[in-house]
């Protein structure tokens, strides 16, 4: 259960964004309006889609200049499966946000496949090998992580006061 999932998790909602069980379907800027206030927005997950060289550059750019050219976006969740090593995307992907200097926080999907001191252990190693120092643990699954992102939300991304 990767980025749709996520948002489905966080707006208690199970079929707003569409889901499935092979990486890399996300292949276009899926936009998501909650409750006429923001947009969840679902870029493709590159990183750990097995997609065909051309695509993943395609999706690379797209990726890379929504960051850069959407004067409205106010914050990037960049998840992250913790049950994998972080690769040269990941790294570029770092990169792209922090040119664009958008906020961002990194946010370890998956947790509840690994104990919960496996998966402290090795979010602590993934994001300092990233060198990013905001990150969280969470599960679509348990709901771990699930306040404390819609938290981060809240204090970064300017939402409505009650929202």
């Amino acid at each position: 259960m990767g980025k749709s999932s996520l948002i489905n998790c966080l707006v208690n909602q199970k079929t707003l964004a569409r889901t499935s069980s092979t990486p890399g379907k996300t292949q276009l800027i899926n936009f998501y309006l909650i409750n006429d206030h923001f947009f969840l927005v679902d870029l493709p997950g590159f990183g750990y889609a097995k997609v065909p060289l051309p695509i993943r550059k395609e999706w690379e750019g797209m990726i890379a200049g929504y960051f850069n050219q959407r004067s409205v976006l106010k914050g990037v969740c960049w998840l992250f499966d913790i049950r994998r090593e972080p690769g040269e995307l990941d790294f570029q992907t770092r990169k792209w946000l922090v040119e664009a200097g958008l906020p961002y926080r990194l946010v370890f999907t998956k947790a509840d496949k690994l104990s919960l001191s496996s998966a402290k252990t090795k979010s602590q190693k993934i994001a300092a090998a990233l060198a990013v120092p905001d990150y969280q643990i969470f599960s679509v699954l348990n709901g771990t992580g699930k306040m404390a992102l819609w938290q981060w939300l809240k204090n970064h991304l300017d939402f409505p006061h009650g929202k």
